[in-house]
């Protein structure tokens, strides 16, 4: 449905070497569907992306991380990438963003490596989820049901294991956007 998202915004955290189809088709559907997408970056100018084996194309930053407030937004957006998500998981603002919208139980959609930023944002304990092949150890370790599944949702938690998923995971989220607030889902 063309105008599903209308009216609702949301933030897609980033920042260099994501993974670019992670964060261009994703974006695309979410625009596809009415919403209005606003990349969050901890640094402003633009981010790079990383294109299956070497750069990529870059992405202008639409607000920093330090203007950003999780009460802007109707939903979140994590792209994959290994550098992407192993940098914001080390970036306490950007886990403080990640949570805010667990706490205010908003929509989170996580594809690839992405979940690992969720891990050390402390969202993921008691959670059915899936991602990147290598991070299901690093994932049942931090208390997840880690399923090898396309696209998988557990309370407005959207994941999916790799580019290939796009599709389920495009889909999945927009309905879960749509949905709107689930009860506050934060595991802290």
């Amino acid at each position: 449905m063309p105008d599903e998202l209308n009216g609702r915004k949301i933030a897609i955290l980033a920042t260099d070497g994501f993974e670019q189809v992670e964060l261009t088709e994703p974006r695309q559907a979410l625009i596809d569907a009415g919403a209005e997408t606003v990349v969050v970056a901890p640094k402003d100018g633009s981010i790079k992306g990383w294109k299956f084996t070497d750069w990529g194309d870059s992405v202008d930053v639409d607000v920093t991380l330090d203007g950003a407030d999780a009460d802007d937004y109707d939903g979140l957006l994590l792209p994959g990438g290994v550098m992407n998500p192993d940098s914001l998981r080390r970036d306490e603002s950007a886990l403080a963003f990640v949570r805010a919208f667990f706490e205010a139980g908003k929509p989170v959609a996580a594809i690839c490596h992405a979940p690992w930023t969720l891990i050390d944002a402390q969202q993921v304990s008691g959670k059915r989820m899936t991602s990147f092949h290598t991070l299901q150890t690093d994932l049942k370790n931090a208390g997840a049901n880690w399923v090898d599944e396309e696209v998988v949702v557990d309370q407005g938690l959207v994941t999916s294991r790799s580019p290939d998923d796009i599709p389920a995971f495009n889909a999945k989220m927009v309905e879960e956007f749509a949905e709107g607030k689930h009860r506050a889902s934060a595991t802290g």
